[in-house]
């Protein structure tokens, strides 16, 4: 036939023939286009893979090159973050003792006069007209009461000899003499203002922040419950009591100041709703009338309707 081929295969032992029609040659030439295809496929992806390993290793190369630069530049941020803390820590050192220095100089070029200024402060406040929604609010923001509860106090404020240097010296504190793991407490609502771990002087240290301009330490310290600019209310856990630093033995050392100025705790611990004018007898170099006012102002302020309030902000 025309359109067919005849391939003839002669040997020893004879011939053989196959004949080939158009659609057989068709089929095989199909399957050669497809064998073609697939070998090319293979080769470009083979190819593409060959360069696409490449370039991971190379990439992988300039993040090993990275990461250690950046493992550096960790180390150095490190090393500067530690020197910027320790720099810190000896200016709250030296901040707290120009403070100290300057109470004691105030107290002895300016010695109060009790009588004097009980009479003056009752001229100028009746504490007796103070609502009760003021005292509320003035002993939710100003601490008061114990932060570890009925402990007894082994130590307190004023002059006496270190337990451990035997120097004398000027204690700002009260020390509550509580074992190792007790629950500390904030006294008053407040801002987390310092957390430092220290085997020196204070130990673990931890400072409050309240409003007023009042605020509350704690020393030798085990462990902290909170974390520096964290806002805590009245009550909440902050520390857990411990015996780091220069102690002799497991203790909480206290300390309440106003504007830096250390005040005698043991008025602050003492003091609450039931005997709210014992804090005004007792601490007389407190504003209390400004302060007060500023809190009676405020209470005013929240409580009154919200026209008035729109038209006190608009100035109507």
């Amino acid at each position: 036939m025309k359109d067919q081929i005849t391939i003839s295969i002669s040997s020893v032992s004879g011939s053989r023939h196959w004949h080939l029609d158009k659609r057989k040659r068709d089929r095989i030439k199909g399957m050669g286009y497809a064998f073609v295809a697939i070998l090319v496929t293979v080769i470009s992806i083979t190819t593409y893979l060959y360069f696409a390993v490449d370039h991971v290793h190379l990439r992988n190369s300039q993040l090993i090159v990275e990461s250690s630069n950046l493992s550096s530049e960790l180390e150095a941020l490190s090393s500067m973050k530690e020197q910027l803390e320790d720099e810190l820590m000896e200016r709250e050192t030296q901040v707290a003792m120009v403070s100290d220095r300057l109470s004691d100089i105030e107290l002895l070029l300016n010695p109060a006069d009790k009588s004097d200024s009980g009479s003056s402060l009752e001229a100028r406040l009746d504490i007796a007209a103070i609502t009760m929604s003021t005292r509320v609010m003035m002993l939710s923001k100003i601490p008061n009461g114990s932060p570890v509860g009925k402990a007894r106090i082994s130590s307190g404020f004023g002059a006496r000899v270190h337990p451990v240097t035997r120097e004398r010296r000027m204690h700002r504190g009260l020390d509550f003499a509580v074992n190792t793991g007790t629950n500390i407490y904030a006294p008053a609502d407040g801002v987390v203002e310092v957390t430092r771990r220290s085997d020196q002087g204070s130990g673990n240290f931890l400072r409050l922040q309240h409003a007023y301009g009042f605020s509350s330490s704690y020393s030798h310290l085990h462990q902290f419950k909170v974390r520096q600019g964290q806002m805590v209310r009245k009550g909440d856990l902050v520390a857990v009591s411990g015996n780091s630093g220069l102690s002799s033995g497991p203790h909480l050392h206290y300390e309440v100041r106003f504007v830096g100025r250390a005040l005698d705790p043991l008025n602050f611990v003492e003091w609450g709703l039931d005997n709210f004018e014992l804090i005004v007898e007792k601490e007389k170099v407190i504003p209390w009338e400004s302060l007060v006012n500023t809190v009676e102002l405020r209470l005013a302020q929240l409580l009154q309707p919200s026209s008035q309030k729109v038209a006190t902000l608009t100035g109507n």
